[in-house]
């Protein structure tokens, strides 16, 4: 057990001086969840022991075969387990009895009262009430096809999923992210299978250079059209992909790939449905949920969990823990951490300054949650990747929590999209400054790592655009095949390998790419829905566009495989320093350093220059990547087989320096490496 240490300074207030008037309430929530923690694990027990809550409560199948199915309902006065196997009636045969001084019921049947397909809910009574609940703890639910309803449903196979890769750890600490939808991940207006994205898309994301896949939507939601964000059932894959073992499979074979596989975890709210979901599992509505005004979310139609309680909490770390130990998940990219974060949920706060972090306005519960995740996550999977998805900048949110954070991982960059968004709209390519540039994409609290990227599934929905879309726009219809590219499409070729190289390689921990962005994917994402008469057409990936070598598509996927292969050839590139050599706004140009690599970029969509040069350690550096390259959709202006050396300068002898010069065509960037003596 954790115990508190109180030096002079924690290291979060130690690296940053502005903080220590903060540091007591800081402290406060350092101690907390220390508190917290002693009292879940109750003296000797682990947390990873507490969360084990999955393996009681559910449907279980004991090992004389017979079943058990136990649920958390301490307002309800009757249950019976009702369903295909008694005609969906209640009998005294299938009902539920009250564990003693507890809130939990439970009901054991013998080996033939139950079947594997059998579907089942329970019949929950209260007093003043009654109705046909899904079990909070299911693991499995299904959609009738002709009616629409969710049951939930017996699964237990004869033979369960055997991994083969069960000691699988991620290989290269530079983490490069795809995100994913499984069910769009296939050309047909249809939802796509979990085999399907295994045999077709997995071994894209391989060869593209990825090591990290970040699967969307995977806890069962009602309606398909939330993108996974109105979850039902946090225990259930969604089963509108496939069976659990076709999961498992994907997520094994994703390993002998040497790809990582994290999850988007929804704990931030609950979809407000009662029949499918939480809503009001036994006549309290407040069950799981945060009363009064607190109990609905404001904007997003959905009921915010009560982290108060430790059987909430139980239940949220029970989810942690079940999808790393079950489905061999290798960590979490949790969803809406900054509505957690706040009792406002962050919504029209502008966060100008550190005391908006705190000032009471805080969800202290949410905190203790969020970091008791963090600490379980990495105890039972120390090579576990967390990310949070946030917004108002709370300082330690991706620091150790012995150093005084929340221990994430990784935060999202979430303003660097929201940049390239504001500055393909409102500034003309001629006043891109490269100071602004920089400054945008390497503006981060020291000690925390981030996950840069360009854009995610969020900037592409129905009524955004991509960044390609933003660019070419309906050109991309009539002008995007080889030899028949308008001035339209050039630029935003250009531009869009340029944003992403920028953005890629100034990172400080990964790097993140939506599924079909790094090949310009046209349109945008929308989910079928009534609005659109339920049409699956902009619910799915036109892979073969990349496919097909007469478009250019493929310049742009080929493109972003080079750029990671340049990225992953430098050992620790997100540890390695970003220096900055130049920026001049006036011409648009911008050069740094990472190690041995020197990336250059000239944004001026006019001028070109001649001998532009640098000071630079002396020596010979090679071109390893070119925006420009015939091979990448550019127009092969600069002979990239030629070595490059500096210049002698007496004035910059002492400091092992000379003048690198290079040919800079307009609108490109280009990758050198020193030559190694």
């Amino acid at each position: 057990m954790r115990t508190s240490r109180k030096p002079k300074h924690l290291r979060i207030v130690a690296e940053d001086p502005w903080l220590e008037p903060f540091e007591p309430a800081i402290q406060g929530r350092h101690d907390s969840v220390l508190r917290k923690e002693k009292e879940l694990a109750r003296g000797s027990k682990t947390l990873s022991d507490f969360a084990d809550g999955h393996l009681y409560f559910g449907l279980h199948r004991t090992d004389s075969g017979k079943w058990v199915v136990r649920e958390w309902a301490p307002n309800a006065t009757a249950i019976y387990l009702v369903g295909t196997f008694n005609d969906w009636t209640e009998t005294e045969e299938y009902a539920f009895k009250r564990v003693r001084g507890t809130g939990n019921w439970e009901i054991k049947l013998g080996k033939n009262k139950l079947r594997h397909g059998d579907l089942y809910k329970m019949k929950v009574h209260w007093d003043g009430g009654e109705g046909e609940r899904i079990p909070a703890w299911t693991r499995r639910v299904v959609q009738d096809e002709d009616t629409k309803i969710f049951s939930a449903q017996v699964w237990a196979p004869e033979e369960e999923y055997k991994f083969r890769h069960k000691k699988f750890k991620p290989a290269s600490k530079t983490v490069l992210i795809y995100e994913a939808h499984i069910g769009m991940g296939q050309d047909a207006e249809r939802v796509g299978t979990y085999n399907e994205f295994r045999e077709k898309v997995l071994p894209r994301v391989k060869a593209d250079g990825y090591n990290v896949l970040q699967l969307m939507a995977i806890q069962e939601h009602p309606y398909y059209g939330s993108f996974g964000y109105h979850v039902s059932n946090f225990f259930a894959p969604s089963s509108r992909f496939g069976t659990p073992e076709d999961l498992k499979r994907l997520i094994d074979e994703a390993h002998g790939m040497g790809i990582a596989v994290i999850m988007d975890l929804v704990h931030s709210h609950a979809v407000k449905n009662e029949l499918e979901g939480l809503g009001n599992l036994c006549g309290d509505p407040c069950q799981y949920f945060y009363g009064g005004d607190r109990r609905e979310h404001p904007a997003w139609d959905s009921l915010c969990f009560d982290y108060g309680k430790n059987e909430v909490i139980h239940f949220l770390l029970s989810n942690c823990k079940y999808w790393l130990t079950e489905f061999q998940f290798d960590g979490f990219r949790f969803d809406g951490v900054t509505s957690m974060l706040y009792y406002s949920h962050g919504l029209g706060q502008a966060f100008g300054g550190y005391g908006d972090y705190y000032n009471g306005a805080q969800d202290d519960n949410a905190i203790v949650y969020l970091t008791l995740a963090n600490l379980l996550i990495h105890e039972v999977k120390p090579h576990a990747i967390t990310i949070a998805e946030e917004v108002s900048g709370m300082p330690g949110l991706a620091m150790k929590f012995e150093d005084g954070g929340l221990g994430f991982d990784y935060r999202l960059a979430m303003n660097i999209p929201d940049y390239w968004i504001k500055t393909i709209k409102e500034q003309s390519d001629e006043h891109w400054k490269p100071s602004s540039i920089f400054w945008e994409l390497t503006n981060r609290r020291a000690g925390e790592k981030t996950v840069s990227y360009c854009e995610s599934h969020d900037q592409a929905l129905v009524g955004d655009k991509t960044i390609i879309f933003r660019l070419i726009d309906a050109d991309m219809y009539w002008h995007f095949k080889k030899g028949d590219e308008n001035e339209t499409a050039r630029r935003g070729i250009a531009l869009h390998k340029m944003i992403r190289l920028v953005t890629a390689s100034t990172m400080n921990g990964g790097y993140l790419n939506f599924m079909g962005n790094e090949f310009g994917h046209p349109e945008w994402i929308d989910f079928p829905r009534e609005g659109n008469g339920w049409d699956y057409k902009y619910a799915r990936r036109q892979w073969s566009l990349v496919d097909n070598k007469e478009l250019c598509y493929h310049w742009l996927g080929d493109f972003d495989k080079a750029m990671l292969s340049v990225i992953k050839a430098q050992r620790l590139f997100p540890a390695t320093k970003v220096v900055e050599i130049w920026h001049n706004d006036d011409d648009q140009v911008l050069a740094y350093t990472r190690g041995n690599l020197l990336f250059v970029f000239n944004f001026s969509p006019t001028r070109s220059y001649e001998d532009y040069g640098f000071m630079m350690p002396e020596g010979a550096y090679d071109v390893v990547l070119n925006t420009d390259a015939t091979d990448f959709g550019g127009n092969g202006l600069a002979d990239d087989s030629m070595r490059h050396f500096t210049n002698f300068d007496p004035l910059l002898k002492k400091d092992g320096k000379g003048w690198l010069k290079l040919y800079l065509p307009a609108r490109t960037a280009v990758v050198l490496r020193k030559a190694q003596e």
